[in-house]
């Protein structure tokens, strides 16, 4: 994997506990949640640095106050790849409770390992597109096809790509190659970028699958 400008590897302590806590095979099913929402929290942090801000007065019981605070003349989406990337919701509502969720679902065919669609809450129209500030969460970056598809539904409305911002908890080098030959000023946000893909589309060694460990259907 090349080195790329716009990725941003979050590396801490705590992310660090909490991915040995959800790449664990032993660890349960209420584990991995708790690991997985504590990392995503730290990761929508991150991502949600390139919002645009404005200068606000208010009185505080002790002075006057001038500071800065999120611009509302934007509009922020939240939109996570289905099944897997609600795991970033509750989250992002408590971090963006002004942000608009629209999901988007989307499985991998286990032999193509392309993407098949099954719903899509982005058909809208949009005004002003250099205004909206767009996160697709998505827990493994994989192959990449399923990001890729994603990404593609809010350029095509216009939205410049540098206001894209890709947050994913394990990434993989073909997957984060594949992701910025097709739109390079993506930001793509990520808190691990594992050794490469098997013969299965899986990341190694990666989690195992993410959506079955989140909700607990393996």
């Amino acid at each position: 994997m090349s080195e790329k400008n716009n990725l941003k590897i979050i590396s801490n302590p705590i992310v660090n506990q909490s991915l040995c806590t959800i790449r664990n095979k032993n660890t349960d099913t209420q584990g991995v949640r708790l690991a997985a929402r504590k990392l995503t929290r730290i990761l929508l942090y991150e991502a949600t640095k390139n919002l645009p801000q404005k200068e606000t007065e208010f009185d505080t019981p002790v002075a006057h106050c001038v500071s800065n605070t999120i611009n509302d003349d934007i509009t922020i989406i939240i939109s996570p790849i289905l099944r897997a990337g609600l795991i970033f919701t509750d989250e992002a509502v408590d971090i963006l409770p002004q942000a608009t969720i629209r999901h988007i679902g989307m499985y991998r065919d286990e032999k193509t390992l392309k993407p098949v669609w099954y719903y899509n809450k982005v058909p809208m129209p949009v005004d002003n597109p250099e205004k909206y500030y767009v996160y697709i969460t998505d827990p493994m970056l994989a192959t990449g096809n399923s990001l890729k598809e994603a990404i593609k539904l809010y350029v095509d409305k216009g939205i410049p790509e540098s206001n894209i911002c890709c947050v994913c908890m394990i990434s993989s080098p073909q997957g984060i190659d594949a992701v910025f030959e097709e739109f390079p000023n993506v930001q793509l946000i990520v808190a691990a970028v594992d050794s490469h893909l098997n013969e299965r589309g899986y990341i190694v060694p990666g989690m195992g699958d993410a959506g079955d460990r989140i909700f607990n259907t393996l």
